[in-house]
């Protein structure tokens, strides 16, 4: 792929020349999956820049949902949910770099393709939660399973979807803090942004020694929004190449893809979500693409896109979007 040749990762990588050598991150190895993303956890995996890493994802529910009959309430155990492979440690990755993660392909795992969409009692976009209280009842529990291959979600008699998978949740690890594989911030973390599948770069900003990946979260598809809290949750086969850049300074998550490149942040209120990436996605292109500030602000105010990861989440993600061909 040209674009990728042209790609900020292949141009400033450290290990965009070495030949990759791939490692297997298998259940087997990982042997305990996370639910926080922090500086404190025991590495599972050294690689070097450019190195490939094969990793077996489990679901957000860790397989504990098997059935339809299945109730969530019943279980699953809040907060243990979204486990996370990982850290994977990256050599040389050091405060104020940035490790890209490039997803080549992902692939539906286990004899039987399957994956799981369901209505957990307040959790979700239009029910009453924890962060957004009502005196409303909880909707019903409602659990789907859905067969899946690597070209269709199978979701109903009447429809069936296309498989556009991605990986929900991304991060390096904060410096100091332990945060929650639920939600997201500027170190990553459980941002269900629909772009960040196949043929997708995330660059995460380094803030602990080896910058500690952690993975996990794979969706078959997702709209925007992710609006009744889950997408079809499957376990993934989820190929990926690790690069690093010294000494690049970015503050939050950022993706690039053939088209466009993405600037992405996360807060509560969903405005402020908003604001964070436009904020973010303005400084990158007067830092690196000769804009003068406010002309980038005014001209996003014609030609940005915003894509929403999930506002479901304890905090939201927006992914705010210029087409490449405008960078030029």
């Amino acid at each position: 792929m040209k674009w990728l040749e042209e790609s900020i990762m292949m141009k400033r990588g450290v290990g965009a020349d070495r030949e990759p050598v791939e490692h297997h991150l298998t259940e087997e190895m990982q042997k305990t999956y996370h639910y926080t993303i922090g500086p404190y956890s025991q590495p599972v995996l050294h690689v070097k820049p450019g190195d490939r890493v094969v990793v077996e994802t489990r679901d957000a529910f860790e397989g504990k949902i098997k059935e339809e009959t299945d109730k969530p309430s019943q279980v699953l155990q809040v907060p243990y949910l979204n486990p996370q492979n990982g850290p994977i440690m990256i050599e040389g990755a050091e405060k104020g770099d940035v490790v890209a993660v490039y997803i080549e392909k992902m692939a539906p795992r286990g004899d039987d393709p399957h994956g799981f969409c369901c209505m957990i009692p307040n959790f979700g976009g239009l029910t009453g939660t924890d962060y957004t209280a009502l005196l409303n009842e909880p909707l019903p529990e409602v659990v789907r399973k859905i067969k899946i291959d690597e070209e269709n979600v199978y979701w109903s008699k009447r429809n069936t979807l296309p498989y556009k998978p991605h990986i929900g949740t991304l991060s390096l690890s904060p410096e100091i803090d332990s945060i929650n594989s639920l939600t997201p911030d500027n170190h990553g973390g459980n941002m269900d942004v629909p772009d960040m599948g196949p043929g997708s770069i995330t660059y995460l900003p380094v803030r602990s020694p080896g910058g500690r990946l952690f993975i996990g979260d794979a969706h078959a598809c997702q709209g925007d929004g992710e609006v009744c809290g889950t997408a079809v949750e499957y376990q993934s086969t989820t190929t990926v190449r690790v690069d690093l850049i010294k000494g690049w300074k970015i503050d939050w998550p950022r993706l690039e893809n053939e088209d466009a490149l993405m600037s992405i942040g996360s807060a509560r209120p969903l405005e402020d979500a908003t604001r964070i990436a436009y904020r973010e996605l303005v400084l990158w292109m007067a830092a690196e693409y000769g804009f003068d500030k406010w002309d980038a602000y005014m001209m996003l105010s014609q030609v940005g896109r915003v894509r929403l990861g999930n506002f479901v989440d304890p905090k939201y993600t927006v992914g705010a979007m210029v087409a490449k061909h405008y960078l030029k």
